[in-house]
């Protein structure tokens, strides 16, 4: 038997919604919940898994923000029979270690993908590996993003980035504006060894790591790896899953 807790995000329509969801469900401490209930956005979700990293509860996510791709429609009406009948799907996060011009070290994980960026009005100058394995050795572009299958339909997909499949096992390298070599669009390559991107020129061209929505600024260095050992699980209506919005949006992106 589920034990279930609601948060929700501070805004007008959050708190509407969670307080219809207060008169229709019991709830419990947080500490005793398995299920959580997450009203808001998709940044709100983001930040609630990040804060939960330890947690093995499982997430439902309700939409009150813009597009909501984590998140389910509301429906005060078909909100228990949605959460009796609703699929899990678990994510594992990407983990972003960072190296900045003080030689200090700075860790963060990312649910949809790890952005590379020039911090300046001059081009980032970027190598890339895969494990052992030279990617590109010098790319002059606005930054490079990492992206993990459930961040694939995000930014990445604005930078003509591929689409991946939540169990492809895949991470999507893709290139941010390339000035040189301007044909390059990028690579997927397997999620097992870790990426590391190296700012060539750090003194002349500075970078900033960011992962999701933490920003490290005068990167040196950046690996980013799945972490395996930490794991999302994310509920999701039979009629709206995570793979069933990725494909909608793959459809969307050949039609256009």
């Amino acid at each position: 038997m589920n034990k279930l807790q609601i948060i929700s995000d501070k805004n007008k329509k959050s708190l509407n919604i969670k307080k219809l969801l207060l008169k229709k469900i019991d709830t419990h401490q947080f500490k005793q919940a398995n299920l959580v209930i997450v009203v808001g956005g998709d940044g709100f979700m983001l930040e609630t898994l990040k804060k939960n990293k330890n947690s093995k509860k499982k997430f439902y996510g309700i939409n009150s923000g813009n597009y909501g791709f984590l998140m389910n429609k509301f429906s005060s009406k078909n909100i228990i029979k949605n959460l009796l009948k609703a699929n899990m799907i678990s994510i594992y996060p990407l983990e972003m270690i960072v190296k900045n011009k003080n030689n200090q070290i700075k860790k963060s994980l990312a649910i949809n993908e790890v952005s590379v960026l020039r911090q300046s009005r001059q081009a980032a100058n970027l190598s890339i590996k895969h494990g052992s394995k030279q990617i590109i050795k010098n790319l002059v572009s606005d930054g490079v993003l990492v992206s993990t299958p459930a961040g694939s339909t995000a930014y990445n997909l604005s930078v003509h980035g591929p689409i991946l499949s939540l169990n492809s096992k895949k991470l999507s390298i893709a290139p941010i504006s390339p000035f040189r070599p301007r044909r390059w669009k990028g690579k997927v390559v397997n999620d097992k060894l870790k990426i590391t991107i190296t700012n060539l020129n750090p003194s002349k061209r500075p970078i900033s790591a960011v992962a999701d929505n933490l920003e490290v600024r005068n990167a040196k260095s950046i690996i980013v790896k799945t972490n395996n050992k930490i794991k999302f699980n994310l509920l999701y209506d039979k009629s709206r899953s995570l793979q069933k919005k990725i494909k909608i949006e793959q459809l969307r992106r050949e039609t256009s």
